[in-house]
């Protein structure tokens, strides 16, 4: 919409959502003018990589997040596929943050390029919900560089579809400009609800598409001619709930501020199937550190670690296990995820490994953190003074890679194939290897 609905205020559309444009593509497009106006995707350019990011050129010829980059290529032979740096992704995101911040205080980061905003707590400013929303979109664009498409609606539900009603989109190669910002108006809201697919709604994904069209579910709206109590019984009691509130526009999910991460995770998808038992636990360690840096830079710890393999035949198996202590050490994450990687049987090469931590507490919080000392025979126990000697060479590690880049310094099982190669989460081809790797 280009004007604003009649005395609109933010007590009507009192919820932003924005979502920068094709996010990773555009800030390598960014940094590589040269880049701009071709295809271009981020992502794993071997033969199991991944596309996470496409630039709107990209996508006009069929290329989109989450598709095998084979496929990309044959829909685009011409695609540029870059391996992500997620460290510059970082960097970037943080401005984006800080105009937010620039907005308002109350406003919940979704990921490094989507977030929704309370506008209700600029009510005595008297400000012009779409006004405020040009204004920020103009922002981004003329301090960032990228682009961004901006909702704003009564609910969550209505400002993330608005957001992505102002993008462009792409038909038969064609670019086609979206309005950038669009105000979700109620006769808006009853003509999506009457006609929008059950994949529109937050939370509905390709398999609860498929499980929701085989109840005869294909449109939002025919979600209102079903008994809530019918619906649990295939999507569970709480989807239920949520798919009947969002059938009838109702959603009370409030803009939650600094919304704390449910879980860290690193996972990799190999050039080459492991089959030795040995380099997958040298794989292992090294995610290991990967997580235990971003836990330890969140100033949190974990009780929590899980393990995830995936095998050639796509079977896939995790494990999990809780500790009664705060982990952020990575020889003591690294020992915990080593029995569970033991429990598992590996009938198949091994194409994807993956390390998470979760149940999160601050760190401040926890006086005793658990770490291991492994005995002669397999055992291993807390040890709170090691956990006290390694506070040290942890926080002038830490400090070093603040001041000097991530690579610039790594302990033991940071070393690999005989040199040294900090991994770090953001910079490794989290979207599977690319085209030369062969791990």
């Amino acid at each position: 919409m280009s004007t604003s609905p009649v005395n609109a205020t933010v007590d009507d559309y009192p919820v932003l959502h924005v979502d920068l444009d094709a996010f990773f593509a555009s800030v390598e497009v960014l940094d590589d003018p040269s880049l701009r106006g071709l295809p271009v995707a981020v992502g794993g350019a071997g033969d199991r990589g991944v596309i996470a990011s496409a630039s709107y050129e990209a996508r006009a010829r069929g290329v989109h997040s989450a598709m095998a980059s084979v496929v990309a290529r044959r829909l685009c032979p011409d695609l540029i596929i870059l391996p992500g740096r997620f460290t510059r992704y970082e960097e970037v995101s943080a401005q984006f943050h800080d105009i937010l911040a620039d907005l308002t205080p109350v406003y919940e980061p979704l990921s490094l390029d989507e977030a929704y905003a309370d506008l209700s707590s600029l009510r005595r400013l008297q400000v012009d919900p779409l006004t405020a929303a040009h204004e920020l979109r103009a922002r981004i664009r003329d301090e960032i560089g990228v682009g961004s498409g901006v909702g704003v609606g009564r609910n969550k539900l209505f400002a993330k579809l608005g957001s992505k009603r102002a993008k462009a989109t792409f038909s038969d190669g064609v670019i086609h400009d979206g309005p950038g910002v669009f105000v979700v108006t109620p006769e808006q809201e009853t003509q999506w609800l009457d006609t929008l697919p059950v994949r529109a709604l937050w939370g509905v994904g390709p398999a609860l598409e498929v499980r929701l069209g085989r109840l005869g579910l294909r449109f939002i709206r025919d979600l209102r001619g079903i008994d809530e109590s019918v619906l649990a019984r295939h999507v569970g009691p709480a989807m239920a709930h949520t798919l009947v509130d969002y059938a009838v526009g109702h959603d009370p999910r409030p803009v939650e501020a600094d919304r704390a991460a449910k879980s860290v995770g690193h996972e990799e998808t190999f050039g080459v199937s492991v089959t030795s038992g040995t380099e997958l636990v040298r794989h292992a360690r090294r995610q290991c550190a990967i997580v235990a840096r971003t836990v330890r830079e969140s100033s949190q710890v974990a009780r929590r670690v899980s393990v995830h393999v995936k095998f050639d035949d796509l079977t896939s198996v995790s494990r999990s296990h809780t500790v009664p202590y705060g982990l952020d050490d990575e020889e003591a994450i690294y020992a915990v995820a080593n029995e569970l990687l033991d429990t598992v049987e590996r009938h198949q090469p091994v194409r994807l490994l993956g390390v998470y931590l979760s149940l999160f507490a601050p760190r401040e919080a926890t006086t005793t953190q658990l770490t291991f000392d492994l005995a002669a025979d397999g055992g291993a126990m807390s040890s709170e003074e090691r956990q006290l000697r390694s506070e040290a060479l942890k926080e002038a590690l830490d400090d070093v890679r603040r001041r000097f880049g991530r690579s610039a310094v790594g302990t033991g099982i940071d070393f690999d194939r005989g040199a040294l190669e900090v991994a770090t989460q953001r910079d490794r081809h989290a979207f599977g290897p690319d085209a030369t790797e062969n791990q």
